[in-house]
């Protein structure tokens, strides 16, 4: 027997005996956040990691911001670098020699609100294979200042751009000249350019010089932005002027994307009419088709269009794919349905604030060749139960978004539960009860990823044991319960004994979550791998009635080891929101009430995980079979609408 077991442990390898050529094929294959926790393991991993760094084609950080200490080690020189992505909100000017080097091809920064326009100028200068540049909130921060010359280098020097993001305000760029003749400097390659903010008077302005002719005609070759088909942009007014500008201007849009934000009423020259929509495609290229008008500063709508601006949109809608309308207030029924009829090709409708719209746009839809996937019909007031069952008809549906639809109740819920491909739904205030949800668990639960129940006020603590009975595995990732009076820790306990793989949880304006729920939640695990908290990242917790002090404990480390996003009500006792924040610098701590989100792009795990394999107090009192709570007991309609199913 000792023999035996001699033999076998001569035959273990040792991880640092392993050929190196091996270790680098496995982890050139993983993020950046991947490859620092695999060199937290051991001497070998660590060694290789390092090597590793200098030629991985990507590096992207986008969860957390790192500081120059952090990011100085990892960004190494690198002629094989192809695609950078960072949070930028911990660094400055002194970041830009590391980040911009010369081989990339794709280069995304956000909250860059520390850096000069000098980041441009040095992009411009650095940079000349870009293919792909995203740039946000660019000197933002009171001090810094971008000048047009920092402009004129970076569309000068990168002649490759295809892809253009710049999500920050443009307009307070310092002009020393004309606007338009610094973007006739841009590569003709550019075929999509997303602005964050622009004046609509300088947008007229970049794009009338582009059919302005002593020709006889003016559908000439532009001579700014000539191959754009992507065109997204935020102005503060929506105008006819600026419409027909990129209808006539830009010959080869497939997509276009409007978003204003109003600070006062417009006046008829700053708006959007009848005659604006119909200057709208006038080559019948469009695709894709987004029209918004925000209301974060002031209450105001589209108030000069009305069906007829919709029905001569219509005549040269036949290629549209996907449409957004907000704002359209004077928009009736008739209007709407044109659309719909109109265009064949749809697969995504979104309507924001369709005051008038009714059942009556669905109800002989099925009837129609649409296969729509997306349907978005947020704050439409007057739709009921009838229009959601014309809807279910579709059965490729993979978004509804029916948020703040009130008069939508459970016979809602009853044709949703008909639909095997959604992924997202979002019901936030309707008139649902538990024994609704009931409906979801026999199909639809087991495809969803996105589920918000915002502010459905009827929802109790029955709601988790309605949708989630633990018998099967599901792929539920982001789940709303905010702002539901009657929710509370008991709820919280059952959803971390189901152990769903939830990586967003938003349960802020919940007056009877406490302390409890938040140990639960610490203490629970979805998988063998035993991480407390599981794969948590963000959390949302503002303004919990029964939040303690206490539960700031179980928010330290070890608990929670992905989480990155936390809202607490920092009257709870801020000297711990501050000391919390302190001790886990990549957490972003709000206690504001702002709502919480990640960046889009990038879901690498933590760089610092770890394995726990304590079973705590109330792990172990979780993992118990005879846990019952008499009232999470189905109650006789329950039990009904399962009969039913």
């Amino acid at each position: 027997m000792a023999g035996e077991t001699s033999e076998s442990n001569s035959s273990i390898v040792s991880l640092d005996h392993l050929p190196w050529a091996l270790l680098a094929t496995i982890m050139i294959k993983l993020d950046v956040a991947s490859v620092c926790s695999v060199a937290s393991t051991c001497t070998a991993f660590k060694a290789c990691a390092s090597h590793i760094l200098s030629f991985i084609p990507s590096f992207h950080i986008l969860e957390i911001a790192p500081s120059m200490e952090l990011l100085r080690p990892l960004l190494l020189p690198n002629p094989w670098l192809k695609s950078v992505k960072v949070n930028c909100g911990r660094l400055d000017d002194s970041a830009i020699q590391i980040l911009l080097q010369p081989s990339l091809e794709e280069l995304c920064m956000l909250n860059c609100a520390d850096f000069s326009g000098k980041l441009l100028s040095e992009i411009g200068a650095r940079c000349k294979d870009l293919r792909s540049l995203c740039l946000g909130s660019v000197a933002e921060k009171r001090g810094r200042a971008i000048h047009i010359s920092d402009l004129e280098e970076l569309l000068s020097g990168c002649t490759h751009l295809q892809a253009l993001i710049l999500m920050f305000d443009v307009s307070s760029i310092y002009l020393r000249h004309n606007f338009a003749q610094v973007w006739a400097l841009v590569s003709e390659k550019l075929t999509s350019l997303e602005i964050g903010y622009i004046s609509s008077l300088m947008v007229t302005e970049l794009l009338c010089t582009n059919f302005v002719s002593h020709q006889p005609s003016n559908r000439i070759q532009p001579s700014i932005l000539p191959n754009i088909h992507k065109l997204c942009l935020s102005v503060d007014y929506i105008t006819d002027a600026m419409v027909g500008a990129i209808s006539k201007g830009l010959l080869s849009l497939t997509h276009l994307d409007l978003r204003d934000t109003p600070l006062i009423e417009p006046r008829v020259s700053f708006d959007l009419t009848n005659s604006g929509l119909q200057q709208i495609n006038q080559y019948g290229k469009l695709k894709h088709l987004s029209l918004v008008r925000s209301q974060e500063y002031v209450v105001t709508y589209f108030r000069r269009v009305n069906d007829l601006g919709l029905l001569l949109l219509a005549d040269k809608c036949e290629n549209m794919e996907s449409i957004f309308l907000s704002g359209f207030c004077r928009v009736t029924d008739t209007g709407f349905k044109t659309i719909l009829h109109s265009c064949s090709k749809l697969y995504k409708l979104r309507v924001s604030h369709g005051t008038q719209l009714t059942d009556l746009v669905f109800h002989d839809i099925s009837a129609t060749s649409l296969s729509l996937t997306h349907v978005s019909l947020r704050r439409c007031t007057l739709l009921t139960n009838h229009a959601v069952t014309s809807l279910a008809s579709n059965k490729d549906l993979k978004v509804l978004d029916l948020r703040d639809c009130r008069n939508l109740g459970d016979e809602s819920l009853r044709a949703i539960s008909t639909l095997p491909k959604v992924k997202t739904l979002l019901l936030d205030g309707s008139d649902i009860s538990d024994v609704g949800l009931s409906y979801l668990r026999q199909v639809v639960i087991s495809s969803l990823i996105s589920l918000s129940l915002r502010g459905c006020k009827k929802l109790t603590d029955k709601c988790i044991s309605a949708l989630f009975d633990g018998s099967s595995k599901l792929e539920l990732q982001e789940l709303d319960l905010s702002n539901l009076p009657n929710l509370s820790d008991n709820a919280v306990l059952l959803l971390a004994k189901s152990r769903i793989p939830l990586l967003e949880l938003r349960m802020r304006q919940c007056p009877l979550i406490g302390d409890t729920s938040v140990m639960a939640l610490a203490s629970m695990q979805v998988d063998e791998e035993r991480w407390h908290g599981n794969g948590l990242r963000l959390l949302d917790l503002f303004n919990c009635g029964g939040i303690t002090p206490l539960s700031f404990r179980w928010l330290k480390k070890p608990y929670f080891p992905r989480l990155r996003w936390l809202g607490v009500t920092g009257s709870v006792n801020r000297d711990m929101v501050d000391a919390l924040a302190r001790s886990r610098p990549f957490l972003h701590v709000s206690c504001r009430g702002e709502e919480l989100g990640v960046e889009q792009g990038d879901t690498a795990d933590d760089v610092y995980m770890h394995d726990y394999d304590e079973m705590d107090e109330l792990e172990r009192w979780l993992a118990e079979d005879d846990y019952v709570d008499e009232d999470m007991v189905a109650d006789e309609d329950m039990v009904n609408a399962e009969a039913v199913e």
